[in-house]
């Protein structure tokens, strides 16, 4: 027998796009609050006028209210929009693409937040919360927690509160810094995680890539050695896939190995690893921290990527991901991987 939904589709779809579009309002409302009608409209891609009609029967039913400084959600819009999460994933076919995908790519599961996060800030949020709770639900009674440096890492530092503190934390820097923002580099990033799980970090000043020379020098620093003792002993590692010629130029690259890259056709990379689609090794930085091969000792790796623009990125590194894998991910993203 059909399911009620699948009938629904089928002679009731505007009832679906209805229910989509407030579904959508609701969730902006909920992550961007107290949030102004035009900046809403601005963020949704609608009129004021057809949104103000949507507010206006939000109101109506108690879903949300407005002061001067902006709209809210009610208490009743907070437990309507968690109970309507459910049934979007079912609308979308969220829970099946994560099984899909999850065989296609041989790794211990996928997790799927609605939205692009190529077209909307508000998804790199939702990537966050997914993660904070795949965390939560993984971590032991000691726990060594390595994580890389991005933005996305920023987006789960956010979303990590005293709950996780139930256990006992450490987070570390999984490798030296990229020269990127201070808000996005893995100390920083390892900092607020700390703060707000009310937990411990260590600090790892190194820099992301080194000579020969250096490399050789700096590991034998007892500080140094301390830091990547933990770090290879890390119950969970925490990291993003980032498009390669996109992380090159962060890297400051010299122009001969940017051009192996091309040539190489290297489309993602990790841990200072380039790969090309096949998921062949193109290029590999020389950095002080965790290495490909690590992940095969450490439990619990998950990794976070989202946008339509990352597909060909992390399926390049799934590749050569262990196969204790946990991908955290968005629509935009798995239909691209799906399609490939």
């Amino acid at each position: 027998m059909q399911s009620f939904i699948d009938i629904q589709k089928r002679l009731l779809p505007d009832l679906l796009q209805v229910l989509q579009k407030r579904y959508s309002i609701l969730r902006y409302i909920g992550f961007m609050q107290p949030v102004g009608r035009r900046s809403l409209a601005i963020s949704l891609g609608y009129t004021e006028r057809i949104l103000r009609s949507e507010v206006d029967f939000l109101k109506e039913q108690n879903l949300l209210y407005t002061n001067n400084v902006g709209m809210s959600l009610t208490p009743e819009g907070k437990n309507l929009l968690e109970d309507l999460e459910g049934l979007m994933r079912e609308l979308k076919g969220i829970d099946v693409m994560e099984l899909e995908l999850k065989h296609r790519l041989g790794i211990k599961k996928v997790i799927i937040v609605p939205g692009d996060s190529d077209l909307s800030p508000l998804v790199k949020g939702e990537l966050g919360k997914a993660s904070a709770t795949c965390m939560k639900k993984l971590l032991g009674g000691e726990n060594i927690i390595a994580v890389t440096g991005g933005s996305t890492m920023a987006a789960i530092a956010e979303r990590l509160s005293p709950e996780h503190s139930q256990k006992e934390l450490l987070f570390v820097p999984a490798r030296g810094g990229v020269g990127e923002d201070v808000q996005n580099q893995a100390n920083t990033i390892c900092s607020i995680m700390a703060k707000n799980t009310h937990s411990k970090h260590r600090v790892f000043y190194v820099p992301d890539q080194v000579s020969t020379e250096i490399y050789q020098s700096l590991i034998r620093e007892p500080d140094i050695d301390e830091v990547l003792s933990l770090i290879k002993s890390a119950s969970m590692v925490l990291h993003g896939i980032g498009d390669a010629i996109t992380m090159a130029e962060r890297r400051k690259t010299n122009p001969e190995i940017k051009k192996k890259l091309e040539s190489g056709k290297a489309v993602g990379e990790a841990f200072g690893y380039y790969f090309n689609e096949s998921g062949e090794i193109v290029h590999k930085v020389l950095t002080i921290g965790l290495q490909l091969k690590d992940l095969a000792n450490i439990p619990d790796v998950i990794a976070v990527a989202g946008g339509t623009s990352k597909a060909k990125a992390i399926k390049a590194y799934l590749k050569q991901a262990p196969a204790s894998t946990i991908l955290i991910t968005d629509e935009g993203a798995a239909k691209q991987l799906i399609k490939g």
